[in-house]
C-alpha cells in the first residue's frame, strides 16, 4: 500500500455517512411509490406506522455501538507520516459498490411491503438512512472536541467497505483536522483545507 511500513487509512465518519444518502433516496422512493398503493391497512395507516418506524429506526441505528466508537477513539493513535489517507470519494464508492446488491434488495423490500403497509418500509430505509446521518454528526462533533480527525485502516473493514467499528477494528487512528478531503463528520470540505 504504502512505502516504510504505512498503511491505507479511511475516514471512519465517511464511511459510516456512506450509505446514508442512498438509503433516504431509496426510502423516500419506495414510500413515494408505496403511498400510491392502496395495501392491506390502508393508506393512513400505513403513513403512521412508517412514521413510528422512522422514528424508532433513526434513533436505533444513530445510537447503535456508540459505546463502542468511544472505546476505539478513545484507543486511537497518532497516524504516521507514511500512512496513506484515502480520498473521501474512493471510501464512498468502495461502500457503495460493495452494498450495491444489498441495496437492490432492500429496496425492492421496501417496494413490496406497500402491498401490505403502505410506504411503511420506505419510511423504515429513509430513517436508516437518517440514522446513519445522525452517527456520522455526532462523529464529527468528538472530531471537533478532540481536534483531531478519526481515520480507520482499510484492511480492518469488511469486504463491502464498511463496518468501521466491526470486530476487527483495533483502534482508531487520528490526524491534524485539516488532513484529507472531507471535514469532521465526513462531509465534503467546503474549502481547500490549509495545510
Amino acid at each position: 500500500m504504502a512505502h516504510g511500513g504505512g498503511q491505507g487509512l479511511a475516514r471512519v465518519a465517511v464511511v459510516v455517512r456512506a450509505g446514508s444518502a442512498p438509503l433516504w433516496w431509496l426510502g423516500v422512493f419506495a414510500a413515494g411509490i408505496g403511498v400510491l398503493v392502496p395495501g392491506i391497512t390502508g393508506r393512513r395507516i400505513g403513513v403512521l406506522a412508517g412514521a413510528a418506524l422512522f422514528i424508532v429506526a433513526t434513533a436505533m441505528v444513530g445510537y447503535a455501538r456508540r459505546k463502542r466508537y468511544a472505546a476505539l477513539i478513545r484507543a486511537s493513535a497518532r497516524a504516521g507520516k507514511h500512512d496513506v489517507l484515502q480520498d473521501r470519494a474512493v471510501a464512498v464508492r468502495n461502500w457503495r459498490r460493495g452494498h450495491r446488491w444489498w441495496l437492490l434488495l432492500v429496496f425492492l423490500a421496501a417496494l413490496g411491503s406497500a402491498f401490505a403497509v403502505p410506504a411503511a418500509g420506505g419510511m423504515l430505509l429513509a430513517g436508516c438512512g437518517a440514522g446513519l446521518r445522525l452517527k456520522a454528526a455526532w462523529l464529527g462533533r468528538r472530531e471537533r472536541a478532540e481536534n483531531a480527525l478519526l481515520w480507520v485502516r482499510v484492511d480492518w473493514l469488511d469486504g463491502r467497505g464498511g463496518r468501521p467499528a466491526g470486530k476487527a477494528v483495533k483502534a482508531y487512528r487520528g490526524t491534524g483536522i485539516a488532513a484529507g478531503d472531507a471535514a469532521p463528520g465526513g462531509a465534503r470540505r467546503r474549502t481547500a483545507a490549509l495545510v
